[in-house]
């Protein structure tokens, strides 16, 4: 054997083109397989058959990341000027603040990334190897380009491999293609240009063998294959953000350059133009960015984004990564793969031909629920027996030329065999007959296996003193074996090969699957030749059958249509499947729905590709590159992308998408890991329903924002005002600490409970580009804000006129901003409507309880001799807490009559409450 000493480029792309003994001769390989010494050169050429691991990063560096905040930036350098002035107590509760925010968010984080490490498990663990002419099982991870491998019935293909010869080969691709059904598979070479799920000369790593046996070559391994390209894919996807997220980022940096320069041109005023100590200046500063800065929104998010993440659950999305909630409020697209999403992976008889009619076969999957109707009008089996017998017929053909076994299990109907022959049995089931009786009456005596040159299969079962053949295989391949025809009533008659021809090109448009039903009778027992079957044959009928779709998936699709989010359909099965099934599933009309396939989408250009997935529905044969540009080229468009899928094919358009949504019954491990989000039931219908509560969270944020930012700017007015009158400060630095962070956030938290609004899943997206801060916000943050002020400054220069101490005047003034805030609590529930309503004014169990907490905490932070130590507070009389109260109901008065007013104007019109 020649040696080869360079390392051979990435396995060619015509591995599938080339013929067996040309693969061996380019591999330097022999059918017998590798010898020692030339195993050992190669494996220390090539490497393990292994995909290299990404190592996640440590917890000190998930923690570092928590501190990559500008407002966080802020707070810290104030927390360290404090201390270089001597300001201990400002200094502690300052760095608690941001600690805090840091643990959230670790915590939020959670798990790191583990897609690479899913997709290295679909690797096989052992295979069965020729060396030197002899089988050995050896450890998958040993296998290097050259090996001959065995492949047989429940075996995973343990690297990619050109099959060198192959007997009944049928191999699983859908983790890895999308394709509904086992694959035919033979040595024979393809086009060059045959796209992967077509390439039946080959087998790929992590697929299944379902039937047959193979000798083959191994071609590739490791990161070569194509499942190692599909983990290079997704490494070159950078993990993007979300929707919220980037908003809250330009908040946060417009509220950054604000408090900034707001803080610097305080202090410049205050040392040059009043001529104030420097530290005192500082410390005034300091007040205004901890007043301005929103410290306990990020607790707050956590917490609304939490409580999606438990809505969600119990609707049986589980989510990975808490901003995924929020996302999937914002989706205007949903890509969903077909096979297992849309459709409940389970092949189902939908139509039978036979005696020049055609029946509709009710039901979908392998439970034997549905009956026989025809043009509509149902058939019961009695009629069925008298009028159209070769139904049942054809029924009891499909049960016994049939290798499969259907039984219930688990509350459902678990398949052992082929997917195709399952469907067959629950033909037979529906029919009224016992699969297990059936060939108990009738034993099978003989057999002739489906193999891919003949594409049929062909069993013998005793009939008195003579024998029946029944044959079942690829409707031209049959056709050509019969002369004669069932006819009406049962009854032979000349074959109509021209009618029949007609029939197949019918049921192949429609998307499904065909099989012919046939039978021949000999007139004594024996054993079964294949001249038997090769003509003669009588024709019972045609069989079409589909994987159809979930009945659920149906009115989600419809869902999504009232609520302004366009449903993709992205698969790698065929097109004209695909576009029958979307038509099912009211994508479009049926025949005039547009199904693009791979090689159509690798000959477009970008800006082509952009144009195309704004009008087209379908995308069929689609690769994993594919489905990565058509999820890029949505979001260029402006799209909010949220991607379903279960197999390793999709891994990577899930991690790119804005939020991915990954099966998790029937997914790949490495699907599950790539989606922010997992199907517990793998049902398109659950995706509806957690776009539903991400549009609440999103609802409940907005609410929380037009809470906290009034409230902190409020703050801030305070405190500017004060500096610019040259008058102490009435609100400490810490004490607005206090209330940012434990008063704040204890009333903000029962925002996040509030209940789904009842229209909301018939508003349309919200548009991308809509701000955060829109004009009404901004106009409420102005106009609560100079309440608060007037409320705040109002009680702390009415203590000082009336004789008591600047330590009563902060009290008093912190008292009032959270008796304030305690009232706009219930007008902020109702940003439009009426809160003087009964249910407005008491509210929840949880507003209640929160308004308590507080009542609380102050009368702690009032009276308390530690807390007056820490906050240098002082005891406050009864009177003047009853002033103080008024002061909150005031507020309320006048926002109930902007509220009005704003009505009467009209400017709230389309406003929502």
């Amino acid at each position: 054997m020649n040696r080869i000493d360079i390392a051979p480029p990435l396995p060619p792309s015509d591995w599938h083109a080339s013929e067996a003994c040309s693969v061996l001769a380019a591999l330097d390989a022999g059918p017998h397989g590798l010898d020692g010494a030339e195993l050992a050169r190669r494996q220390a050429l090539h490497g393990l058959n292994r995909l290299a691991e990404e190592r996640p990063p440590g917890a000190l560096a998930r923690m570092a990341r928590q501190f990559n905040n500008l407002l966080l930036y802020v707070l810290m350098a104030a927390a360290l000027v404090t201390a270089l002035l001597g300001h201990w107590i400002d200094t502690v509760v300052i760095a608690a603040v941001v600690l805090v925010n840091a643990v959230i968010g670790f915590v939020q984080e959670g798990k790191a990334e583990k897609s690479l490490q899913a997709i290295r498990h679909l690797l096989a663990p052992r295979a069965l190897v020729l060396r030197g002419g002899h089988p050995e099982e050896v450890d998958a991870s040993q296998l290097v380009p050259g090996d001959v491998v065995l492949l047989a019935s429940g075996d995973s293909v343990p690297a990619d491999v050109r099959l060198l010869q192959a007997r009944n080969l049928r191999v699983d691709e859908s983790a890895l293609t999308g394709e509904s059904v086992p694959v035919e598979k033979s040595p024979e070479p393809v086009a060059r240009d045959a796209v992967l799920g077509d390439r039946s000369c080959m087998a790929y790593a992590g697929t299944m063998v379902t039937q047959g046996w193979a000798q083959a070559v191994v071609v590739a391994t490791g990161s070569r294959t194509e499942v190692g390209r599909i983990g290079r894919l997704m490494q070159r996807v950078a993990p993007g953000s979300t929707p919220l997220l980037r908003k809250l980022d330009r908040v946060g940096r417009l509220l950054t350059a604000v408090i900034l320069v707001a803080a610097a041109l305080l202090f410049g005023f205050g040392t040059w133009m009043r001529g104030l100590p420097a530290g005192e200046m500082f410390m005034a500063a300091v007040g205004l960015a901890v007043a301005a800065i929103p410290e306990g929104l990020p607790a707050i998010l956590t917490i609304a984004l939490a409580i999606g993440v438990q809505r969600m659950a119990r609707r049986h999305a589980v989510v990975r990564r808490l901003p995924a909630v929020e996302t999937l409020g914002s989706v205007t697209v949903i890509c969903s793969d077909k096979t297992g999403t849309l459709t409940r992976n389970e092949m189902t008889v939908q139509q039978l031909v036979c005696e020049g009619r055609t029946f509709d076969v009710a039901g979908a999957g392998y439970a034997p629920v549905g009956g026989f109707s025809e043009g509509g009008r149902p058939i019961d089996g009695e009629e069925l027996a008298s009028q159209a017998p070769t139904v049942l017929r054809m029924a009891q053909v499909g049960a016994l030329c049939n290798d499969a076994s259907l039984h219930e299990a688990d509350g459902g109907w678990q398949l052992a065999g082929d997917p195709t022959e399952g469907a067959l049995l629950t033909l037979a089931m529906k029919a009224g007959l016992q699969p297990a009786a059936l060939r108990a009456a009738h034993p099978r005596v003989d057999v002739v296996p489906f193999e891919s040159e003949q594409r049929y299969m062909a069993t013998l079962h005793p009939s008195g003193d003579a024998s029946v053949v029944l044959v079942k295989g690829a409707p031209e391949r049959v056709l050509s074996m019969c002369a004669l025809q069932a006819g009406p009533g049962g009854v032979t008659q000349p074959l109509d090969a021209p009618w029949w021809h007609a029939q197949v090109d019918a049921q192949a448009r429609a998307g499904r699957r065909i099989l012919a039903l046939a039978q021949r009778e000999l007139p004594t027992a024996g054993r079964l030749a294949r001249e038997h079957v090769a003509q003669d044959l009588v024709l019972l009928g045609l069989v079409g059958i589909i994987d159809p779709p979930r009945a659920e998936a149906v009115r989600a699709v419809a869902q999504c249509r009232d609520a302004g989010i366009r449903v993709l359909m992205i698969t790698g099965d065929h097109a004209v499947t695909a576009a029958a099934i979307a038509a099912q599933l009211g994508m479009g009309e049926p025949g005039a729905l547009e199904a693009i396939s791979g090689p159509r989408l690798e000959a477009m250009d970008e800006a082509a590709l952009r144009e195309a997935v704004s009008r087209v529905r379908v995308f069929a044969r689609a690769s994993p590159e594919h489905k990565l540009r058509l999820v890029r080229a949505l979001q260029a468009n402006g799209e909010i992308v949220a991607m379903t899928g279960d197999g390793v094919n999709d891994a990577p358009a899930l991690k790119q998408a804005d939020v991915g949504v990954a099966m998790g019954r029937k997914g790949t491990e490495a699907a599950r890991q790539a989606g922010a989000v997992v199907l517990a039931d793998d049902n398109f219908a659950s995706i509806a329903h957690a776009v539903e509560e991400g549009r609440t969270v999103y609802d409940n944020i907005r609410k929380t924002i037009t809470f906290l930012l009034p409230v902190n700017g409020g703050e801030s007015l305070t405190l500017l005002l004060a500096v610019l009158l040259g008058v102490s400060l009435p609100i400490l630095p810490a004490q607005v600490l206090w209330v940012n962070m434990v008063s704040s956030v204890a009333l903000a938290m029962v925002l996040a409970f509030e209940p789904t609004e009842p229209d909301v899943m018939r508003r349309p997206p919200r548009p991308p580009g809509e701000p955060l801060l829109s004009r009404f916000l901004a106009w409420r943050i102005l106009f609560i804000s100079t309440l608060f002020l007037a409320g705040i400054f109002g009680m702390y220069e009415c203590v000082l006129l009336r004789g008591g101490s600047i330590e009563a005047a902060r009290t008093a003034a912190v008292n009032t901003l959270v008796c304030m805030e305690v009232f706009y609590l219930f007008s902020v529930r109702y940003l439009t409507s009426r809160s003087f309503t009964w249910v407005g004014v008491r509210g929840t169990p949880r507003v209640l309880v929160a308004v308590g907490a507080v009542f609380v905490l102050q009368l702690l932070f009032t009276f308390a001799p530690v807390m007056q130590g820490l906050f240098r507070t002082e005891a406050l009389p009864p009177a003047l807490g009853l002033q103080i109260v008024g002061v909150g109901m005031t507020l309320l008065i006048l926002l109930e009559a902007e509220k009005y007013l704003l009505r009467r104007l009209r400017l709230l019109g389309g406003a929502r409450a």
